[in-house]
């Protein structure tokens, strides 16, 4: 099973990511993030995002397919905003075409919250001018990311991004069940 925890900078991903994986240690933590950071490496982003990569979304299509087959019984654990409308249908669709039981959780916060849980992150510290431009990176995609609840697949559990991470945890385990 794969639990794919959405929603945009800043609303939570990450910490709901931690308290899932302390409830169930033998999960699998999968961030897509990290494929686009080696691709980085490898070849120009001409756009800056490499979700914007065909090869990005197609190898996250194919780790998190190789995560479920290759250690069945164990959750696998994506947390990644995915926003893009069509990279989404691309990506969750061929998920699901894979066969892979599929939970997609999408944590809706207001602007203004993401707004003040960007300001007060530090992404790289000892290192302001980096920090500064990647809290600016997130901000400027504060719009899409809170636009993006309307095109949802029907599917996806909705859930109110500034409850308790407690909270959300209980309903993600409530909503897939016994997971490991």
């Amino acid at each position: 099973m794969l639990i794919w925890i959405n929603g945009a900078f800043g609303s939570g991903k990450t910490t709901l990511t931690e308290e899932l994986k302390r409830r169930s240690p033998d999960a699998l933590v999968f961030d897509p993030e990290w494929i686009g950071f080696v691709l980085r490496e490898i070849v120009p982003v001409p756009t800056g995002n490499f979700q914007d990569l065909g090869l990005w979304r197609r190898q996250v299509i194919s780790l998190a397919v190789g995560l479920v087959e290759e250690y069945p019984g164990r959750t696998v654990i994506a947390p990644m905003t995915l926003v893009n409308p069509r990279y989404s249908q691309e990506i969750l669709g061929g998920l699901r075409r894979a066969g892979v039981p599929l939970h997609h959780v999408f944590l809706k916060v207001s602007a203004g919250e993401l707004e003040r849980r960007i300001a007060a992150r530090v992404l790289h510290p000892g290192d302001l001018e980096r920090d500064e431009a990647a809290r600016r990176w997130c901000r400027e995609r504060v719009p899409e990311c809170v636009a993006a609840v309307d095109s949802l697949p029907g599917d996806t559990l909705v859930m109110d991004g500034e409850r308790p991470t407690r909270d959300l945890a209980d309903e993600v385990v409530a909503r897939v069940g016994r997971f490991g």
